[in-house]
């Protein structure tokens, strides 16, 4: 449990060989790196949301992270390659995402679930598998709501402030993640379009 005094343990540290992978030369501080990356994800929104785009595409969502993270990262778009506290082991992120794509096109073909409940779940698996080095919350999210357009609903509100700080917004959020790691999506639900 992340109690106030405490870090966010939902940050997932970065290997040396990732750190090593830093493209800005100038970025000594945590907040620079924030500013940068930030700044990437602007750009990305932009060109994301600039015409429809299939997200169910294993291609899209590598390039999604690229876009968002490849000014600032040089293994951006890029599968993991090592072990992490969360996700899937590494060899199972092409098999784990091909199933997601696979479960979301059903859900969303039967009717199984609501656009915001298929939106959700979809946010949900990205982030439980962990696919890339760093940036798996924010790219889900990114990911989620271009599903949301696609689908006629508009985009999450994510709690409606910034989920990259540590807070009681980033806390609840997690929460809700970790409910739906044990198949209590509920508490997601209620997040997304809080």
């Amino acid at each position: 449990m992340t109690g106030s005094d405490q870090p966010d343990d939902a940050a997932t540290p970065l290997s040396g060989e990732e750190r090593d992978g830093l493209i800005p030369s100038y970025i000594t501080l945590r907040s620079e790196l924030n500013e940068a990356e930030q700044a990437n994800i602007l750009e990305a929104e932009t060109w994301a949301f600039s015409r429809e785009r299939d997200v169910l595409n294993e291609r899209l969502l590598n390039d999604l992270h690229k876009r968002m993270f490849g000014r600032v990262w040089k293994w951006a778009g890029s599968y993991r390659h090592t072990g992490r506290n969360i996700g899937v082991d590494a060899s199972m992120i092409p098999q784990a995402m091909l199933q997601l794509l696979d479960d979301c096109r059903y859900w969303i073909k039967q009717g199984v679930y609501a656009p915001d409940e298929i939106a959700a779940r979809f946010h949900h698996r990205l982030v439980a598998i962990h696919a890339y080095p760093n940036g798996n919350g924010r790219h889900g999210r990114l990911a989620a709501d271009l599903l949301l357009t696609a689908m006629g609903q508009p985009p999450f509100t994510w709690g409606s402030e910034s989920l990259t700080d540590a807070g009681e917004t980033r806390r609840r959020y997690i929460a809700a993640l970790r409910a739906a790691d044990d198949h209590d999506i509920g508490p997601l639900m209620d997040f997304v379009r809080t």
